[in-house]
């Protein structure tokens, strides 16, 4: 591109390694101020492995700023090294025109051919990490519940597996990977979003269900806490195991918030407030 003639003001890099590696590597050759936003496994868990470790290190002290997608991956830049005044903490926010609750609820279920169940939705790549298999074990406590899993991964025929063993194989469907723009049909028609990821950044699902007027169950995972910070929202467990996600989804249940409500909550999530964020410190950063 700079063969071409483009010139840049800044660097943009999302994803401390290995992409903000090679930004600053950049920024130093064109002499150009370089922000990084750190995500998650590239604070929470690439830093355990030596090489890695070293070259994010480097790339927080080098970077011109810093961005966390949550409070709680600010704090792993700090551990890292990084000043805390050099860390924006600007959280992902949702798109408030896509995902809106459906005109009608039944419609919804219908065309998803629900019945009369209490619907538990999971969506994710089907990989360990995401926590399928500890909501399917969630389910054999709640026999009076279904489970829809949006997704596709490596791990389809094992969650396949644990169904049968757990008798529970008639109550869960393996939707499979859906088109961004149809995920609102399986928010709205669900009673519960339940998340079991053992790491998140800043899981973008919890906002997509809530904008639905879906209440969520989701795993103490780094940003859950600020996304679900109010009654409205839905429960954050203190330990991700399958007894605690049921406890919650059962208590959940017994007891939901409105769904107006909690499409109000979704509504403080507007891109508008990140957007000016971004571009105040891109402001600063070239000043």
């Amino acid at each position: 591109m700079l063969e071409q003639g483009l010139r840049f003001d800044a660097i943009d890099a999302h994803y401390l390694y290995p992409d903000g590696v090679a930004a600053v590597r950049l920024g130093r050759e064109f002499g150009l101020p370089v922000v990084v936003t750190a995500r998650g496994s590239d604070t929470s868990q690439l830093p355990s492995y030596r090489i890695p470790r070293r070259a994010i290190r480097r790339t927080i002290q080098e970077a011109d700023a810093l961005i966390a997608v949550s409070t709680g991956l600010k704090d792993g830049l700090v551990a890292l090294g990084a000043p805390a005044g050099k860390v924006t903490v600007l959280r992902n926010g949702v798109n408030l025109d896509l995902f809106r609750p459906p005109e009608s609820r039944a419609d919804a279920r219908t065309a998803l051919g629900l019945g009369e169940a209490k619907v538990l939705l999971s969506v994710g790549h089907l990989i360990e990490r995401k926590g399928h298999h500890k909501v399917i074990q969630a389910l054999a406590k709640l026999p009076a519940c279904r489970l829809l899993i949006v997704g596709e991964g490596p791990e389809r025929h094992a969650l396949q597996a644990l169904a049968r063993s757990l008798g529970v194989e008639d109550r869960v469907h393996l939707e499979g990977a859906q088109p961004h723009t149809r995920l609102p049909l399986y928010y709205g028609a669900a009673d519960v979003l339940v998340l079991a990821s053992s790491r998140e950044g800043w899981a973008n699902v919890l906002l997509e269900a809530m904008a639905c007027g879906t209440p969520v169950v989701t795993t103490p995972a780094w940003g859950s806490r600020e996304a679900v910070s109010r009654v409205e929202a839905g429960l954050v467990v203190d330990e991700a195991t399958p007894e605690a996600l049921a406890a919650a989804i059962d208590r959940l249940l017994a007891a939901p918030p409105d769904r107006e409500a909690t499409r109000a909550y979704a509504e403080t999530f507007s891109w508008d407030d990140t957007t000016a964020g971004q571009l105040a410190l891109f402001r600063k950063v070239l000043s």
